[in-house]
């Protein structure tokens, strides 16, 4: 597939502006608001991003990504992603109506996961080969970055506390959680969990926090406001990326070594169900109204999509080589 200048975001964008200029701004508001959200996956081989629409399940363009994607997040408003280039170094900033790559910003060697603040005002980003995280602030030209150094080696995600407050930082090579101040720009503590933690997700308000522990096939619940261990829910092998419902009910885990998802109640923090993807499942996201998880399989060069109400898998789209992750938006 080729990589045109302006995907179907841009396409719709486009149709709604021109509704509001011909007077129609009521139909303008009801396309805009029955219009469903894109999903953006990088493809890591591949060295671009495929975009799925949610609506028909079906990939509608590609976006230049780079040398080497990985880590894709969005602002909140849906104008901008923010991908990084583990090959270039680099943080690519694609603006979302043109299709284009508008800047590149320098983060260190091998940056991985980058995460956006739910605010809008900081971005994230774990660099594996600088054990660092960076952390930025989009909206100014340079980025105005920071450098944070981290316990953990080969850091690979870096997620945003909801209130924006404290950042959580997963490694390859470490046997705890990283807690970074971000209004300090420093690391305040630890939090001890299993053998090498990957994927991190919060509940909405902010009081717990899930964390995949790939060498133990564990996920460990976090009580945030002491920093401790609640829970240890045993599930499949190399667990690696987590999303959480809308509603905080649920937390989804891909299990990397068995091509499945589980899915924990947090009520309980029980697994109520164990889905079979693609090969190796990596990183995943949620439809903003929760009803469908889009699961990037690596070795399968595919995205499975799972109905979250009947717990079962729809389809699975072929997308690029080796895609790491998904966003939606």
């Amino acid at each position: 597939m080729g990589r045109p200048a302006a995907g179907a975001p841009a396409a719709r964008s486009r149709l709604l502006a021109w509704l509001a200029v011909l007077g129609l701004a009521g139909l303008a508001m009801a396309g805009q608001a029955q219009a469903a959200p894109f999903a953006y996956v990088p493809n890591e081989k591949s060295g671009n991003i495929s975009i799925i629409d949610t609506a028909t399940d079906q990939v509608s363009g590609t976006l230049p990504g780079g040398i080497r994607p990985r880590g894709i997040a969005a602002d909140p408003a849906g104008r901008q992603l923010y991908v990084t280039d583990a090959k270039a170094g680099a943080l690519l900033v694609i603006d979302l109506a043109t299709g284009r790559i508008e800047r590149q910003l320098p983060l260190g060697d091998s940056p991985e996961g980058v995460y956006v603040s739910a605010d809008g005002q900081r971005l994230a980003a774990a660099v594996e080969d600088n054990n660092s995280v960076v952390l930025l602030r989009p909206g100014q030209a340079d980025g105005a970055s920071v450098n944070v150094p981290v316990q953990g080696k080969n850091p690979e995600h870096a997620v945003f506390s909801p209130d924006g407050r404290w950042l959580y930082v997963s490694a390859e090579e470490a046997e705890q959680v990283d807690v970074i101040d971000v209004a300090a720009a420093k690391v305040v503590g630890s939090i001890a969990v299993g053998r090498r933690p990957r994927g991190i997700g919060f509940l909405p308000d902010g009081h717990r926090a899930y964390v995949a522990c790939e060498m133990a096939g564990k996920v460990y619940a976090v009580d945030v406001d002491r920093r401790q261990v609640v829970a240890e829910i045993k599930i499949g092998q190399n667990p690696a990326g987590v999303a959480v419902s809308p509603d905080g009910k649920r937390v989804f885990v891909s299990n990397g070594k068995d091509g499945t998802v589980s899915v924990i109640d947090t009520a309980s923090n029980a697994v109520l169900a164990t889905l079979e993807v693609g090969k190796r499942p990596w990183n995943m996201a949620l439809t903003p109204d929760g009803t469908k998880l889009y699961v990037a399989n690596g070795r399968s060069n595919s995205v499975s999509v799972i109905d979250t109400g009947r717990l079962v898998k729809l389809q699975d789209i072929s997308v690029g080589e080796l895609p790491w992750g998904v966003v939606i938006r």
